[in-house]
């Protein structure tokens, strides 16, 4: 976790944008490609896209409700449980906005058309959200991080067998991401600010 933290810190914004778009296209290829072997036709796949008003009443709120769980957990926690070796920090401090929700919904579409469409429709859940887990390599450092991430998975992926909509669970995951993404943001930015005035306050 250390060392992709102390990787990620030595790319450019640039070089930082494209390894993350070029990871979200690994995984569609990788989609497209299992989804040729295990889907008899691409109907079937289309089949799990379906605009319904669960997008907005399931994967909205849902994803709010994960959001402030995480932000209530942040708050009481000690710091060292959300610490991912400032890769998250990295990827959404120097963003604006609209950046932050492009990326939220590249990776949100990717990961979970790949994770939820193509692995659990054939693999079922247990495996789809080992995986899931397993891929978020920067969090294996900390029991906590592990333990969240499975716990999500499983979660969005429960919303999917509920629902079999991918489109509520890439708007819960995106929602997630986006909201997440901006409080880093923010939370950096507080730091900045705070850095800044104490370095003004006179030596008494």
């Amino acid at each position: 976790m250390k060392k992709q933290g102390e990787i990620i810190k030595q790319l450019t914004k640039k070089q930082l944008t494209f390894h993350l778009f070029f990871t979200q296209i690994v995984l569609l290829t990788i989609s497209f490609l299992l989804g040729i072997f295990l889907f008899e036709d691409w109907s079937t796949f289309g089949s799990q896209f379906r605009w319904t008003s669960s997008i907005w009443t399931i994967g909205l709120t849902f994803g709010v409700i994960v959001v402030i769980l995480d932000l209530v957990m942040m708050k009481y926690l000690p710091p060292g449980f959300y610490d991912d070796g400032g890769v998250n920090e990295r990827i959404f401090s120097d963003r604006s906005t609209g950046e932050i929700a492009l990326l939220a919904i590249v990776i949100a579409v990717s990961e979970e058309i790949l994770f939820r469409g193509v692995i659990q429709f054939h693999l079922g859940l247990i495996l789809s959200s080992i995986i899931f887990a397993v891929i978020h390599f920067r969090y294996w450092a900390h029991w906590f991080l592990i333990l969240n991430i499975v716990v999500l998975s499983f979660w969005i992926g429960i919303i999917y067998e509920w629902t079999g909509n991918l489109l509520v669970t890439i708007m819960m995951h995106f929602i997630i991401d986006f909201l997440l993404g901006l409080y880093m943001r923010f939370k950096v930015s507080q730091a900045s600010k705070e850095g800044m005035s104490h370095e003004q306050r006179p030596i008494s």
